[in-house]
């Protein structure tokens, strides 16, 4: 099923022509043309019954004896087919708040995600005979969607190579429009944007979620502090001895880098102890 125009003629000059045919009316009863009368009133009657009213961003889709005859989308007042079944169809932008849905992420974590989908009608002929009630089917496909999208993405990593659903809502939006787009395109629906709204884990592993992430944060950190202590480390020896100020010996060289090490990767400010020199007896 595809939109297509219905037949309209001009409103005002179809509501001129009905007032012209019942002015005919009144008259032929009077001068007792009963036959004209009769015409011109049933004329009158059908092409009023096709009078229509649409609003800007409307859409009315014309049904007669159950088949479509097409849609309107000319706001303004016009004549369609008469004696006609008219729905009204909104193409304006609309937006729709999911429920706060618990899911699992990929790594199998409980989580609770809720979205707002911006959506408009852009084919009144598919929202109405290709689904039943279109609103209902673009909520319960919206919640299909972020279910589906949600367990393809973990909730937090500490590595720059994978996406996630709190590090990269970006990403994540764009995957769920297109998945959202995919299901609604049947329906006649355009989906405008998406945004995540709420993003949390579920509330019986949250304490032991934030535990873990900060676990994990220590740990990340801690070796991005040994990464650069140990290139530090390799640069001072390197400067020492390529500026001649001191020659190391195997076993000098290995305390030189504990000593570093330690004074780098140490929570706490190390104590320095300062060799005055040796006493010889």
């Amino acid at each position: 099923m595809r939109e297509k125009d219905a037949w309209v003629m001009n409103g005002f000059a179809g509501i001129l022509a009905i007032i012209v045919l019942l002015a005919v009316t009144v008259f032929s009863f009077f001068q007792e043309y009963f036959v004209l009368g009769a015409v011109c009133l049933v004329l009158a009657v059908t092409l009023g019954s096709g009078v229509t009213l649409i609003q800007p961003n409307q859409s009315v889709v014309v049904i007669f004896l159950g088949k479509y005859m097409g849609s309107i989308r000319k706001e303004g007042i016009v004549i369609t087919v008469p004696f006609s079944i008219r729905r009204t169809i909104s193409l304006r932008v609309r937006n729709f708040n999911s429920k706060r849905l618990k899911v699992n992420d990929v790594n199998g974590n409980p989580v609770e995600i809720a979205a707002v989908i911006v959506f408009r009608v852009v084919d009144s002929a598919k929202a109405v005979f290709d689904v039943d009630r279109y609103e209902n089917f673009v909520e319960i496909q919206s919640e299909t969607a972020i279910r589906a999208v949600a367990t393809k993405y973990p909730y937090d990593t500490f590595t720059d190579n994978e996406l996630t659903l709190r590090g990269n809502a970006e990403e994540v939006s764009g995957h769920l429009a297109k998945d959202l787009q995919d299901r609604l395109t049947v329906a006649g629906v355009e989906i405008i944007e998406t945004r995540l709204t709420h993003l949390a884990y579920s509330t019986e592993i949250a304490q032991a979620m934030l535990q873990r992430q900060q676990a994990s944060a220590i740990i990340a950190a801690r070796k991005q502090i040994v990464e650069g202590a140990v290139g530090m480390v390799q640069d001072a020896i390197e400067q020492l001895e390529q500026d001649g100020i001191v020659d190391l010996d195997e076993e000098r060289r290995v305390a030189m880098i504990n000593n570093l090490l330690v004074s780098i990767v140490s929570d706490h400010g190390t104590q320095p102890v300062v060799n005055t020199g040796t006493l010889y007896q």
